[in-house]
């Protein structure tokens, strides 16, 4: 090893999911959102303020931090925007984790958490879940440095109920508590209700899932002023410009449009529920899904096969070589369409 590398920071990278750009695929395996984004979002991309990309955007972000504010029914300086929730969960464990104990987060989980700790340097300890894939709120009363977790849980799909989150809020009022809410709006119930109650609570969400942008990469946390400020002061520590003019437009067009919103995300959820009675028939099992994917495995069918004999016909899932979870595919709930060819595919290759 050349001696400059010896001070270079080396971590283990996350690693996203496969994004293959092939005609005619089925791609099931990022959880992206089939439906395009909200109508108002394409006016933006046709008709650009040109005259604005010239400028620096606002580094308040002000036009979609007051637009979220308005739509969550809380002060812009309760609103903290990025890109993306990676962005803002990144800037989040910067911000508050630097405490010598060990923070908190299931074992199961988004792997990006293991991640961001090891290359802040922040001590942690993934706290196993339950038989069932849940999370035993006991496991998080004990001493820690902070806690993170989401809810639904990934790649599980797995809820916890509203009480129990305040619970584990409650029990740990001397450290910040993050709830990850990627995929809260197919079904879950928000913490951020506990907000105005709770000092010590981010709640952190995104666009990429129930609002289609995705490629747009808009994330945002919700908490007490205090919490804003302190985030917002790493962030102007580190770049001031996160958001660029279009992705701020584009956000604001989609938090407006709440009617689209819901008749998208009820569509996936109606689509989600017929999963779950098809993919049952068929002999799978899986948790009971509150998020816009199922987490599924069968008896006689190893996953991984499976996963790649989905691939060869261009047909997306994602696996998880992973202790407890190698027997489990994770499936993006699509289109109807998508769908009817995924059962299609499973019944041939079970015959």
């Amino acid at each position: 090893m050349s001696t400059w590398e010896e001070n270079v920071r080396k971590v283990t990278p996350y690693t996203p999911g496969e994004q293959p750009n092939r005609p005619q695929m089925i791609k099931l395996n990022t959880n992206e959102n089939p439906y395009p984004p909200a109508p108002g979002v394409a006016k933006v991309l046709r008709h650009p303020d040109e005259d604005a990309l010239r400028r620096y955007p606002d580094p308040a972000a002000s036009v979609l931090v007051n637009a979220l504010a308005e739509n969550y029914h809380v002060k812009p300086e309760q609103v903290f925007v990025g890109v993306g929730s990676d962005d803002v969960l990144a800037m989040a464990f910067m911000t508050f984790f630097n405490s010598e104990k060990p923070i908190l987060f299931p074992d199961i989980s988004y792997s990006f958490y293991p991640v961001w700790a090891e290359e802040f340097r922040i001590p942690h300890t993934r706290v196993a879940l339950d038989e069932n894939f849940c999370i035993r709120k006991e496991d998080y009363y004990g001493e820690n440095g902070g806690i993170v977790f989401p809810n639904p849980n990934a790649p599980t799909a797995l809820a916890m109920g509203l009480d129990d989150v305040e619970d584990i809020i409650r029990h740990n009022p001397d450290v910040v508590v993050i709830v990850d809410e990627a995929y809260v709006d197919f079904g879950a119930e928000s913490a951020l209700k506990l907000v105005e109650k709770y000092e010590n609570l981010l709640v952190v969400q995104t666009f990429s899932k129930s609002r289609s942008l995705a490629g747009m990469r808009i994330g945002f946390a919700i908490g007490s002023p205090k919490l804003i400020k302190y985030l917002n002061d790493v962030k102007y520590s580190f770049n001031s410009y996160t958001l660029n003019q279009t992705s701020l437009a584009c956000g604001v067009e989609a938090v407006k449009d709440q009617a689209y919103f819901n008749e998208t995300r009820t569509r996936i959820m109606k689509t989600r529920e017929h999963a779950k009675e098809v993919l049952g028939e068929m002999g799978f099992s899986f948790p009971d899904s509150k998020a816009n994917f199922l987490f599924i495995t069968h008896p006689d069918y190893p996953a991984k096969e499976l996963f790649q004999a989905l691939r060869q016909k261009d047909i997306y899932v994602r696996y998880f070589d992973q202790p407890r979870i190698n027997n489990y595919l994770r499936v993006t709930i699509g289109t109807d369409e998508q769908m009817e060819a995924f059962y299609e595919f499973l019944r041939d290759y079970m015959r």
